[in-house]
């Protein structure tokens, strides 16, 4: 099994190329995000513990949200891997990532960063605003706060893969079809 993650600032593309890149590759897409609320939706152990602690407006703890990856990876074992998409979010779930995937017998083999330009960022969440009527992405203060709160929790995991030979810049700049070729082309070396 072959483990990538994929992280981008807002607006970055992320969210689209995962979702093509699992069904290529035949990748579980685990977006702790999408998780969180089938869990909640489905009733649930977990997803009431985390309904309960979110309904207070705190985060969700980490243990609670490897321990719903950890659930996931246990009852999706005929894939060829998982392709994290904006998880971790700190360097320390990054090391919790790494433990709860060693005791699988599995690690991360590969961490794909999407480069884009500052102005492109903000024109392409300001444009998804339009289309899909989410009122953060058409405040440009909101909008740059996202940004600079990535930079500021993204940079750390990305020395931190950089240090472990795990991290692949890759241009997030082009079409959707320009950036899926490029992203591509790092992922074949592992499947």
């Amino acid at each position: 099994m072959v483990n990538f993650l994929i992280f981008g600032p807002p607006g970055s593309g992320k969210g689209t190329q995962s979702v093509r890149l699992a069904e290529k590759f035949n990748l579980v897409h685990l977006s702790t995000g999408d998780m969180l609320r089938a869990e909640i939706t489905a009733g649930t152990d977990l997803g009431k513990k985390m309904s309960s602690i979110m309904a207070t407006g705190e985060l969700v703890p980490d243990e609670v949200v490897i321990e719903m990856i950890a659930a996931k990876i246990d009852k999706t074992k005929d894939s060829a891997g998982f392709l994290f998409d904006g998880f971790p979010r700190t360097v320390g779930q990054t090391i919790e990532l790494e433990k709860m995937l060693g005791e699988r017998g599995m690690k991360i083999d590969l961490m794909l960063v999407l480069d884009v330009e500052h102005d492109e960022l903000v024109k392409r969440l300001i444009a998804r605003a339009e289309l899909s009527g989410r009122p953060d992405d058409k405040d440009t203060v909101v909008v740059e706060n996202r940004i600079s709160v990535y930079k500021s929790k993204t940079e750390p995991i990305i020395n931190y893969c950089r240090e472990k030979r795990l991290y692949q810049p890759v241009n997030g700049m082009g079409t959707i079809d320009d950036i899926f070729i490029r992203l591509s082309d790092h992922m074949k070396k592992f499947v």
